[in-house]
């Protein structure tokens, strides 16, 4: 009986090898099916490819995406000045009169690159004579006007800086210091400004509204603004404006540019220079 013992040195008898299996027939619809899936991941594969490279291209790259320029400039980097020895900031709680103890010529903004400076604003040691700030108002009387009121409350110095880029577009800005920042909170908020408009008029500017458009988020703690777009129907040039509260120093920051001045480089410059003085 197969199977069973036959005692030390006995062997088995040989099993005979199994039949071959049958071949399997495959489903010729199933490869078709298969085929059909891999063309599909193949395709899926293709298109997530593209769309990575889309999402790792910069949106101008891109055709059919791009976007016209925003008139956006190139500032370099700005740095605070640093204060002298002991000296508390100009938001410091024990700094009551809100004085900038830093250099007031190192907290205007430099200009972007490859603008052009305009020289007349540079001053005699880096210090802007009075008269030369209020030749930007348009009537006498304004001129007058504004000359007596910055004297009647104080004014130390002003530093300045202007430019011209190469789109035709001049900035100029204006940093006037005071004895104390309740003396700059009175001229921004009822002395140069109401809340629709400025109120006197600068040069090339009759008439101004209040820039809704600005964004607030770049609002800087301890800057108090007031910023203004002039409106329609205006001459070759439009201008805007902000009037900036910081501390003891008030700045002035008006660009102009032909057919229109863009939204985009006057934020760039506002922002940057309210965060040099907060």
């Amino acid at each position: 009986m197969w199977g069973a013992y036959q005692g030390p040195g006995s062997r088995s008898p040989p099993v005979p090898p199994a039949p071959p299996a049958p071949p399997v027939k495959k489903d010729r619809r199933v490869l078709r099916a298969g085929l059909r899936w891999s063309a599909a991941v193949v395709v899926f594969a293709a298109v997530g490819a593209s769309a990575y490279g889309i999402a790792a291209m910069e949106r101008t790259d891109v055709p059919g995406l791009a976007t016209a320029s925003d008139g956006r400039w190139e500032y370099p980097e700005t740095v605070k000045p640093p204060l002298p020895s002991g000296s508390p900031g100009p938001l410091a709680e024990a700094n009551k009169a809100g004085t900038h103890y830093a250099d007031l010529r190192a907290l205007v903004l430099p200009a972007p690159e490859g603008a052009k400076e305009d020289r007349t604003l540079r001053g005699e040691d880096g210090w802007l004579p009075a008269k030369t700030f209020v030749e930007e108002y348009t009537g006498k009387d304004d001129r007058d006007t504004v000359r007596q009121l910055v004297a009647d409350n104080g004014l130390r110095h002003i530093a300045a800086r202007g430019w011209t880029t190469q789109d035709g577009t001049r900035t100029r800005i204006y940093l006037l210091r005071f004895d104390t920042a309740t003396v700059v909170d009175d001229l921004l908020s009822s002395e140069l400004t109401d809340y629709n408009a400025p109120r006197y008029a600068l040069r090339g500017a009759a008439q101004l509204s209040r820039d809704e458009k600005f964004s607030e988020s770049t609002w800087v703690e301890g800057v108090d603004r007031a910023v203004f777009a002039e409106t329609r129907p205006y001459g070759r040039e439009q201008d805007r404006q902000a009037y900036l509260g910081a501390s003891d120093t008030l700045a002035v920051v008006v660009q102009s540019g032909a057919g229109g001045a863009k939204a985009v480089p006057f934020q760039q410059t506002v922002t940057p220079q309210s965060q040099l003085l907060g």
